[in-house]
């Protein structure tokens, strides 16, 4: 059966791995079976990767004008930056920053327009895309600002775990005045309704990670966690979620303890990204939570260092369309079941209609 998901693909850098993991990918006609692929990008820097890949001598690309002409089972292609651009390979410049932004707003319009159903990013330099049109530090930030009415979340996807950013990219010497209760109690909330909405998760365990040392060793190491972070998961708790902590990450991560939670909210950027890229082994994927559209990526960057090499691995990337068609059909599907509800009978209320909504709370582990 042919899918009607049309997922439009930035190319990031066109200096680093971007093209490859795409094209890699795509040359497997069986991957084009799932969905339509639209990629945002250059016809000429397509060619060039091509040829270097052995692999994709059979793969050919539809160059369209829009991607209302994207067809299923073909790489479809739009060009949208200049067809002499420059490619210094492993190289980062302006131009290739300038570039990868070219790509993103192209297909953010889509978006909005409706024309494509999700993307999927490929990893660009968040330096070298800097600009006065261009001040996000990130991927998550500039789609938070294009769609989304509140809180956004990074949230890393592998096999073994969900892991969920409270701060996405902020720098440490801003964390403690970052960090609120307010704000942690707003990222738990995010994180049990994109599980439950995205992940068809009935009632989530969701694990806080602690900010201190040793959980702040009752306020000896820093006061945050009884000040803020306890607080936040007393005021989750009371409104009826699941939510456990705050833990010491050390002992967190060393003790497996994540293999008993459907997610884990971590602090701080790098709290969370070194165990969940340690563990994920190359095939994880970011997720941008709380977004009205689906957004993901490969869970790693532009690997100047191996570009052009065709020695990239691109489970990551393969598991971010794995990752977008999943959740896009789970948000249909719960979002079809909340317009449409069905009756719900067992002994106790025969003859009564109970919603859907009711059917999950009673349900509650």
């Amino acid at each position: 059966m042919k899918s009607k998901i049309k997922i439009g693909i930035t190319h990031g850098d066109i200096n680093g791995i971007g093209y490859e993991l795409i094209i890699r990918t795509l040359a497997d006609s069986r991957f084009r079976e799932i969905f339509t692929p639209v990629i945002y990008g250059s016809s000429k820097i397509a060619g060039i990767y091509k040829k270097m890949i052995p692999e994709a001598s059979q793969l050919s690309f539809n160059i369209i004008s829009s991607a209302k002409d994207a067809l299923f089972g073909k790489a479809n292609l739009i060009n949208c930056i200049e067809e002499d651009a420059k490619l210094d390979i492993g190289v980062s410049t302006v131009e290739s920053g300038n570039y990868a932004v070219a790509s993103l707003n192209a297909a953010i319009a889509d978006l909005k327009g409706g024309v494509i159903d999700a993307v999927v990013t490929a990893p660009f330099n968040k330096s070298n895309v800097q600009s006065e049109k261009f001040a996000f530090p990130g991927h998550t930030e500039l789609f938070s600002n294009s769609f989304a009415s509140g809180q956004t979340m990074m949230l890393m996807i592998s096999e073994d775990m969900k892991i969920g950013i409270v701060s996405n990219h902020e720098p440490i010497e801003h964390l403690s005045k970052t960090i609120t209760k307010e704000l942690v109690l707003s990222k738990i909330k995010l994180l049990n309704d994109t599980l439950v909405r995205d992940f068809t998760n009935t009632n989530p365990k969701i694990a806080v990670l602690s900010l201190n040392p040793h959980a702040g060793d009752n306020g000896l190491i820093g006061m945050e966690e009884i000040d803020v972070i306890i607080p936040a998961i007393e005021a989750a708790k009371d409104l009826g979620l699941n939510v456990f902590g705050p833990f010491s990450a050390d002992a967190y991560f060393a003790m497996r303890k994540y293999r008993t939670m459907d997610a884990t909210l971590a602090m701080y950027h790098d709290q969370g990204m070194i165990p969940f890229k340690l563990l994920s082994m190359g095939d994880g994927v970011n997720f941008t939570a709380g977004l009205s559209v689906v957004r993901t990526s490969p869970a790693h960057g532009v690997a100047y260092d191996i570009a052009g090499k065709n020695i990239a691995e691109i489970n990551s990337m393969r598991n971010a369309f794995y990752q977008l068609i999943d959740i896009y059909n789970s948000r249909k599907q719960y979002h079809e079941l909340l317009s449409n509800p069905l009756p719900y009978y067992s002994k106790d209320n025969w003859g009564k209609d109970t919603s859907a909504s009711d059917i999950s709370t009673s349900n509650a582990d």
